[in-house]
């Protein structure tokens, strides 16, 4: 067994993963998982720059993260950037902060290496599986990107788009530094229109069509799944591996389209800081159900990081 850090710090949220990894059986036992979010991509696409207060709650998050990595002694450490700081200006002060807090550069990966981490995720622990007929489609919805990767047992074909749940809320819901809450016909139908020119672009490089599962990652996805099985509260374990039918994304995007700001906040599985981009991050989910004909999708709890974990052996 050999013990690694993995650190995936996207556009909303940095996430942190310390496991015992076993190269001969596949097994991944999780030492300490744990999610922040920190908002790194705020105002990222209106700016172009990585916000002061932004980096600061992200340095705070990666200085206890630190503090953890050191207790458990992990042996090798993989910092790995998405598209936040992909896309920034001063992407240098992040990149140095990060180095004088846990000692290692932050990989700042293309949307195809941030795919191929997914699909390792996401996939590993399928192997054998029978139910699940392939090609899988791994679909992870983050905050400022989402990646879709088709294969079975290697990477196919993958391309990463820019529609996450922050950027098409931060695109289409906030008006003078205001949340529209709920937003209107006109917002929803712009933010399709987004997601639509994306799934395009997508399938000029995935043949999204010939998806035969369709696996859904990542922290909107999950929000869902917890919210189609009604959890009091957020339960890694019994999200794991669901399957939503397509009605039921349907209903649910429809719901937190509609509702308020408190009436998000009030459903007990919501994290905070997802509450004013989940229905964005939903809308993402059911229009590429709707465009690769998918009846239901399979909710994964193990996704980039657990990839980037992987790289490590």
């Amino acid at each position: 067994m050999k013990r690694v850090a993995a650190v995936d710090c996207g556009t909303n949220s940095i996430r942190l993963l310390i496991a015992d990894l076993d190269p001969a059986t596949g097994e991944l036992k999780d030492l300490d998982r744990r999610m922040t979010i920190v908002r790194l991509g705020q105002g990222v696409d209106r700016t172009g720059r990585l916000a002061p207060e932004a980096l600061e709650r992200t340095f705070a998050a990666c200085r206890e993260y630190a503090g953890a990595i050191r207790e458990l002694g992990a042996e090798t450490v993989r910092f790995v950037a998405t598209s936040a700081s992909r896309d920034a200006e001063n992407r240098d002060e992040f990149v140095r902060g990060v180095v004088d807090i846990l000692g290692v550069e932050p990989e700042v990966i293309t949307g195809d290496q941030e795919a191929e981490f997914s699909f390792t995720g996401a996939t590993k622990e399928l192997t054998g599986r029978t139910d699940l007929a392939k090609p899988y489609l791994v679909v992870d919805i983050g905050g400022g990107s989402t990646e879709f990767v088709l294969g079975s047992e290697t990477v196919q074909a993958a391309r990463s788009v820019d529609i996450g749940c922050v950027r098409m809320s931060e695109r289409h819901l906030v008006r003078d530094g205001e949340v529209i809450d709920p937003p209107g016909d006109e917002q929803i139908s712009a933010i399709r229109a987004d997601i639509d020119r994306a799934l395009d672009e997508a399938a000029r490089t995935v043949p999204l069509d010939r998806a035969a599962t369709l696996v859904g990652l990542a922290g909107s996805v999950v929000t869902i799944a917890a919210i189609a099985l009604d959890l009091p509260g957020y339960d890694s374990e019994a999200i794991h591996h669901t399957r939503v039918p397509l009605s039921k994304v349907r209903e649910i995007t429809h719901h937190l389209l509609t509702a308020t700001h408190d009436q998000r906040a009030a459903i007990p599985s919501m994290h905070p800081g997802r509450v004013d981009v989940i229905g964005a991050g939903a809308l993402v989910l059911l229009s590429v159900m709707e465009r690769v004909g998918a009846d239901e999708v399979v909710v994964s709890e193990h996704d980039i990081l657990d990839g980037i974990a992987w790289s490590c052996v």
